[in-house]
């Protein structure tokens, strides 16, 4: 965790520096998709976030805190101090929840007046073992379920929030494609889904 101050506000944000030879599939702000990354950042702003630039202002973090090369930058409104993280057999996820708006994914069409109140869940999961590029997309799914089911379980009725990301991390493969599976029953991806389903639940339940 680093700390940085901005137009007189100390804000926080949690860093993870992968190194050399990893792979990340996310929906980040900054370096979102499927390739190789040396460091995942997730950096707290302001509610109410008012630059239009936010790929630009997490390159400026990720300078500032010398991480180089390829990353993926997530951001949020919450407290990034009050992040949560749980592991299960090798897997590791890291939450912070931010839950002032939420709502469910499928909901009726709304009206653009005024910019929405900041409410974000992030979620960055490690795994030990090399994935193809399906079990990728495949493990982001399984995360979204288990912390839609984490939601559930903590008494929010919700599937989320509007600005929800998520950043999955494994070892690029040396030979072959990698593990071709991460779906909730196959082996890596029940043991991704009990972390983050723990890591999410624990965020949420300090906010009911």
């Amino acid at each position: 965790m680093l700390v940085r101050h901005e137009d007189g506000v100390q804000l926080h944000h949690l860093v993870w520096r992968l190194g050399a030879g990893w792979r990340v599939c996310s929906s980040a702000v900054l370096g979102g998709g499927i390739g190789p990354r040396a460091w995942i950042l997730n950096a707290q702003v302001p509610g109410g976030y008012p630059r239009m630039d936010p790929d630009r202002h997490l390159a400026e973090i990720a300078a500032a805190a010398r991480l180089t090369g390829p990353g993926a930058g997530l951001m949020t409104a919450a407290d990034v101090t009050a992040y949560t993280v749980a592991a299960d057999e090798g897997v590791t996820a890291t939450a912070t929840c931010g839950l002032g708006v939420r709502g469910w994914a499928a909901a009726p069409a709304e009206g653009t007046g005024g910019r929405p109140e900041p409410g974000t869940v992030n979620i960055v999961v490690t795994l030990p073992v090399p994935l193809s590029d399906a079990a990728l997309v495949n493990a982001v799914a399984t995360a979204t379920e288990a912390k839609v089911q984490a939601l559930l379980d903590a008494g929010l009725d919700c599937s989320g929030t509007p600005t929800d990301s998520v950043c999955i991390a494994a070892p690029a493969p040396d030979t072959g494609p990698g593990e071709p599976f991460a779906g909730p029953r196959s082996v890596w991806g029940a043991r991704l889904a009990r972390a983050v389903h723990a890591a999410v639940l624990e965020g949420a339940l300090r906010q009911s």
